[in-house]
């Protein structure tokens, strides 16, 4: 276990080597990025391997690397954490992480910065090891930001295009409004019980208020939103797409929109202790998979369908982590699951606009599954996996999330229940219409298009992460296998069910089924215009562009916004300022004048004092003679 350290240290050293190096390491950058993530990875399976054969009791190792912050009444040392927990989240960085490496080489191959990529990749990587494996919650921040600085890096990395920078500083602004949830986070944890730590946090929130942990809670639940771009806090997720391709991947599937879950999941000793800030977590939970999966019905651009679809996903994920004891396993079974399923699915896109000189938009492809035959296929396998059809990965671990959700109890199960239930079957209908608009149908692609299968470095890892969208949700699913080895972390609450399982699974393949059938009729047995009709329902002109959530937080929050900035400056600059340069001016302005007294010659003072003289003289005459 004293080898925790290297997990975020090997892939950090690579990214500092090559920033350093500079061109001087364009030949070999790619494969010292791609050896240090795997190294990582290799550390990870030893560290899994060790701590599988300790019992559940002896599992948990802390690692001390140095003091801090020594200042005053806080004292936070530098330290990582390794558990149940945190564990799963390593391995699934690091593993993931290293496939989208391997993929990059072939990916990548032209681009005269690779090197820079693949530093700015190791930098990701780095960071997320660095937030699930800190003990505390202020290095927990370090990571929080640094994953945070990685996602602006990479998705402007092609910053000679205008809408890549700006997609970048999107990314960024939005993550910080919810990154000041976590710091005023700290801030009460400070106040309340005196330290960041986890293990004080977290063993003294019972004798905390419940007004406390619910303020707590409110900020955490405000953190996760920016990293996991849930509502309202969702918008920059689309634009991210701006980003090459294992940007997308490594976002969506391995680092950034997972934090968030592991962050409520982490503190769910605070959630547990404050009912509101849990009602808050499942409804912006319920909203955002049903918000994702209505704007992924009518994207035509292949990245935002999917980027729409992890939102979606998300969402499921942090439904289930407001379940509380309930929901945790299966909210972190699902993020495992997603993680193999959504970048393979990311990594096909990547293979097909490769085939089709970076096409995105799915009306302009059609009958690719003759041309690039592996990329169909570990695609439609992952397909299979998120629309959750057995015995596939999703089916484990979204059908489980269906079920607690209706286990809830009351019309709070009936509603949650039917969100989750309803978006099943949207995800069924858009990554299937996803399916046809881009393997089958006619071929609506130009002339000058070729298509052809990607080179074995970017096939291998589609291959392998297809292989995990097929088995990994049994593997986990297992005698309970994933739950049972949660539970030390995240507690167990053993539920009876409300309704019985197998209906659940009935309802939800009958849903799924009614979705993939909707889709066909649309998609399959009608010809597909290349571009996209106008005349269309409001709803779809709604969920095209975004269910305007843009215009949302423009009229909500940056309108507002300007105009309490515009008001703080003018009374900074007319109050403020104004008195303080207004109290110069009068000082400065009676000095002038007094100043015109002293004229500096002689005879102007001589007469003053001859005629000061003879009033005095003139005033002492009148005295006497009245």
């Amino acid at each position: 276990m004293n080898t925790v350290w290297l997990l975020p240290v090997l892939p950090l050293l690579g990214a500092v080597v090559l920033l350093l190096a500079g061109k001087r390491s364009n030949a070999w950058g790619h494969l010292l990025g791609t050896a240090t993530a795997l190294a990582s990875f290799v550390v990870a399976i030893v560290l899994f391997v060790g701590m599988a054969g300790r019992d559940a009791a002896d599992r948990l190792e802390h690692q001390h690397i140095f003091s801090w912050v020594p200042a005053g009444g806080l004292q936070v040392d530098f330290g990582l954490q390794l558990d149940q927990l945190s564990m799963c989240f390593v391995l699934l960085i690091t593993g993931v992480g290293s496939l989208i490496h391997i993929y990059s080489i072939g990916y990548m191959q032209h681009d005269p910065e690779r090197r820079r990529f693949f530093a700015y990749l190791n930098l990701f990587l780095a960071a997320m090891l660095l937030l699930v494996l800190a003990d505390n919650f202020l290095g927990l921040y370090v990571g929080w930001e640094g994953v945070g600085l990685a996602s602006y890096l990479l998705i402007g990395f092609w910053q000679h295009k205008p809408s890549a920078a700006t997609a970048a500083k999107k990314a960024f602004v939005v993550n910080r409004v919810g990154d000041i949830g976590l710091a005023v986070a700290m801030m009460i944890m400070f106040a309340t019980f005196g330290s960041v730590e986890f293990a004080d946090v977290f063993g003294s929130a019972e004798g905390a208020s419940e007004g406390v942990l619910t303020a707590i809670g409110f900020m955490l639940l405000l953190a996760a939103c920016g990293k996991s771009a849930q509502v309202p806090l969702q918008s920059w997720l689309g634009d991210a797409m701006e980003g090459p391709t294992p940007v997308s991947a490594l976002i969506h599937a391995a680092t950034m929109v997972t934090a968030g879950v592991y962050l409520i999941t982490r503190s769910n000793s605070i959630f547990d202790l404050a009912p509101n800030a849990q009602l808050a977590v499942v409804i912006v939970g319920a909203v955002t998979l049903l918000f994702g999966a209505v704007i992924g019905c009518a994207k035509d651009d292949i990245k935002k369908a999917l980027a729409a679809s992890t939102m979606s996903q998300i969402g499921y994920m942090v439904l289930a982590a407001g379940l509380g004891p309930a929901g945790y396993a299966f909210a972190i079974m699902h993020l495992l699951t997603h993680g193999f399923f959504k970048a393979g699915l990311f990594l096909g896109a990547g293979s097909v606009m490769h085939g089709m000189n970076d096409e995105t938009d799915m009306r302009r492809y059609g009958g690719l599954r003759t041309l690039m035959p592996i990329t169909f296929v570990t695609f439609g396998l992952g397909y299979l996996a998120i629309i959750g059809l057995p015995p596939f990965a999703g089916f484990f671990s979204k059908d489980k999330i269906i079920e607690v959700a209706f286990d809830a109890g009351g019309a709070k199960g009936i509603i949650l229940g039917a969100a989750a239930l309803l978006g099943a079957g949207l995800t069924a209908f858009y990554m299937t219409r996803v399916m046809l608009l881009t393997f089958f149908g006619k071929r609506r692609w130009h002339k000058d298009v070729h298509p052809h299968e990607s080179p074995s470095t970017m096939t291998a890892p589609m291959i392998i992460l297809a292989v995990g969208s097929v088995g990994a949700g049994g593997l986990l699913a297992i005698g309970s296998s994933l739950v049972h080895w949660l539970e030390p972390v995240v507690g167990s609450h053993h539920v009876e069910p409300t309704i019985p399982v197998w209906v659940t699974t009935a309802m939800t393949l009958a849903v799924v089924l009614a979705g993939v059938g909707v889709a066909y009729r649309a998609y399959a047995t009608k010809d597909v215009p290349t571009v996209a009709p106008d005349d269309v329902s409001a709803l779809t002109l709604a969920a095209r562009r975004d269910l305007y959530g843009d215009a949302l937080n423009e009229a909500a929050l940056m309108r507002p916004g300007k105009q309490v900035t515009r008001s703080l400056v003018f009374l900074d600059g007319r109050g403020v300022d104004g008195a303080v340069d207004g109290l110069a001016a009068m000082v400065g302005g009676a000095s002038a004048r007094f100043r015109q007294l002293q004229t500096g010659f002689v005879r102007s003072y001589a007469l003053a004092m001859f005629g000061g003289a003879a009033l005095v003289v003139a005033a002492m005459l009148a005295t006497r003679v009245w």
